[in-house]
């Protein structure tokens, strides 16, 4: 039997061309030209207006990044996500593992768990305010819970600086917390029944089924998990803007990397040097994930 090769011909490159020319387009105008033009306009000093800018040159953003004000506010975005990163995993995954089960009505606790994804950032920071609002929030003012943890009501979670950023990273895990219990409820009905029974039968039991069986399985989930919640960790703006205007001031303890270009501070009013905070954000989530992608790759993703 002879197979025919087709030839490549011009024709074949035009169409690809014109198939690719949309999202080329798209890509271009939508990703492209902003980041150029925020790397371009980061290396300028702006007046109050934004219509005169002089150049800096590019060691604006050496010097951006050694300011107290960068340093602060990294370090302040660092220790959100080291709070809500590891809290919302494993909330995410043990609430995804309770539902795997086939009981009746347990699509009805799915359906509970998994409601929070369609509550946006400012309804969620909404309701968490008038929970911990220290005069009328209701949370604040529950006998038991005001006996328990004094302060939430007495300064306040919110005006405390001490717990302001772990009240706001709570607010941040319930908003996210049902993006991850339907990835991860998906990726473990993925998991074939009889892996689990063949274990028990050799008399594994549920932890042991779940470290060396569930866990492994899940891997690139898990990974993909942990890479999107850091990413929202560190861009985490709308609940320090609703719940703390990134106060308490004057220690600023909630002011993220996000709410320092964006939010109500000392650069609002500089187009540069918001641009400039804009792009080490990006670079500093670039490298982030970078390295998450090594580190946890070989633990997590290369799962055959």
């Amino acid at each position: 039997m002879t197979v025919k090769r087709r030839t490549w011909t011009w024709k074949d490159t035009g169409l690809g061309v014109a198939m690719l020319t949309p999202s080329t387009v798209i890509l271009g105008l939508f990703i492209l030209y902003p980041l150029g033009r925020a790397v371009w306009l980061g290396q300028q000093r702006c007046n109050a207006r934004g219509d005169r800018c002089v150049s800096n040159g590019f060691e604006q953003y050496v010097d951006v990044f050694r300011s107290t004000e960068f340093q602060s506010a990294l370090l302040v975005t660092a220790k959100f996500a080291l709070i809500s990163v590891p809290l919302g995993l494993v909330l995410g995954v043990g609430l995804a593992v309770l539902a795997d089960k086939f009981l009746s009505g347990i699509g009805f606790f799915r359906s509970i768990f998994s409601s929070t994804i369609a509550t946006s950032v400012a309804v969620a920071s909404l309701m968490w305010l008038f929970l911990l609002q220290p005069s009328v929030g209701s949370l604040a003012n529950l006998g038991w819970f005001n006996g328990l943890f004094p302060s939430v009501k007495n300064p306040g979670w919110l005006q405390d600086p001490g717990t302001a950023l772990s009240a706001v990273a709570l607010s941040s895990v319930w908003a996210g917390l049902g993006f991850t219990f339907i990835l991860v409820t998906a990726s473990l009905q993925s998991i074939p029944r009889e892996l689990h029974e063949a274990a028990a039968v050799d008399g594994a039991t549920g932890t042991t089924r779940f470290w060396r069986i569930t866990v492994p399985l899940l891997g690139p989930t898990l990974m993909f998990v942990i890479l999107v919640l850091t990413t929202r960790a560190f861009q985490t703006f709308g609940e320090v803007d609703l719940l703390t205007n990134g106060g308490p001031s004057p220690q600023e303890s909630t002011t993220t990397l996000a709410y320092l270009v964006y939010g109500d501070t000392p650069i609002q009013a500089d187009a540069g040097l918001q641009a400039t905070g804009a792009v080490l954000l990006f670079v500093v989530l670039l490298a982030l994930s970078a390295l998450q992608v090594r580190g946890l790759g070989r633990r997590l993703g290369d799962v055959s």
